[in-house]
């Protein structure tokens, strides 16, 4: 990693930089000696690397930001729907050029009109040029979901073991973030990523067992049982379980499940991997599996 940013090079405004997506983006472009102005509501914890300025802002309150957005020229923004309007007006009055969009693949899914979707739109209404960047399943989810109950009891309460997916390895949408920012050529496209390896959620949590070097216990439940436990575990299985196990609609819906729950859903030529979009071939789940070992638990080497 390049120590000095090059102070000549386009600085980059990144939203979410203490995120887990948003450190790999950060690490990304100081990997290519671009300056960065990570935005957070809490400076001093931030934990970024001193290479990195850090200013207060907060999407939420779009008058916070006009110091962050002072001399850019690009922008990565997360979704924030409520103010996404007001965002975008002031970074396009700060002389940003370009916004690298985090979305979601819901949006391309048609399940997600209320939060991903209006950014998007503020976006394309602006004038701006712009990038759109869509992943599909986080593969972290599995730790925010099923970590904790592995790291207590090496164990998984889950109501549909053989539902089919794709998860993502964080650290290629980031790629994909940072070769829209880096690249001209790539402004104006909207790519939904997937991750290589179609899996069940029992293949997963193998995938983990052998990461982690224990047995995973998957205990299939049905999703009233499973809406339950994770009600009690709170955080972010809490907060998505509804939507998850099919109580609600993406959009919040109630009565309305809008994800597949068979496994092997059908494909979809929308649906793109790291090799289509980026011509290498992206991180598999056993890699990702393996690079989180130790946050589901995995015992330090003697």
């Amino acid at each position: 990693m390049k120590s000095h940013p090059d102070s000549s090079l386009p600085l980059t405004v990144v939203t979410g930089a203490t995120g887990t997506l948003g450190r790999h983006v950060v690490d990304g472009l100081l990997s290519s000696g671009r300056p960065v102005r990570a935005v957070s509501r809490r400076p001093r914890r931030s934990g970024l690397p001193s290479a990195v300025e850090v200013v207060t802002g907060d999407l939420h309150e779009p008058a916070t930001l006009n110091t962050a957005f002072e001399t850019a020229r690009a922008l990565v923004l997360i979704a924030v729907p409520d103010s996404a309007v007001e965002v975008v007006a002031c970074a396009r009055a700060a002389g940003i050029e370009h916004v690298v969009v985090v979305s979601s693949a819901a949006v391309t899914a048609g399940h997600d009109t209320t939060y991903n979707l209006p950014v998007e739109r503020a976006v394309r209404a602006s004038g701006l040029d712009w990038s759109i960047v869509r992943p599909g399943e986080f593969a972290t989810n599995a730790l925010l979901i099923w970590g904790p109950s592995i790291r207590s009891g090496r164990r998984v309460v889950e109501p549909f073991p053989d539902q089919a997916g794709n998860p993502i390895h964080e650290q290629d949408v980031a790629d994909v973030i940072v070769a829209d920012l880096l690249d001209p050529d790539r402004r104006g496209r909207v790519d939904t990523i997937v991750g290589p390896d179609t899996l069940t959620r029992r293949e997963q949590v193998a995938r983990i067992a052998a990461a982690v070097g224990d047995d995973i216990a998957l205990d299939e439940v049905t999703p009233e049982q499973a809406l339950r436990f994770y009600r009690e575990q709170g955080g972010f299985a809490a907060d998505n379980a509804e939507w998850l196990y099919g109580f609600t609609s993406y959009d919040g819906v109630e009565g309305v499940a809008d994800e597949p729950r068979e496994a092997n859903a059908a494909s979809d030529g929308a649906y793109l991997t790291l090799t289509e979009v980026l011509g290498r071939p992206g991180r598999s789940y056993a890699r990702w599996a393996r690079d989180h070992a130790f946050d589901f638990g995995r015992p330090p080497a003697d």
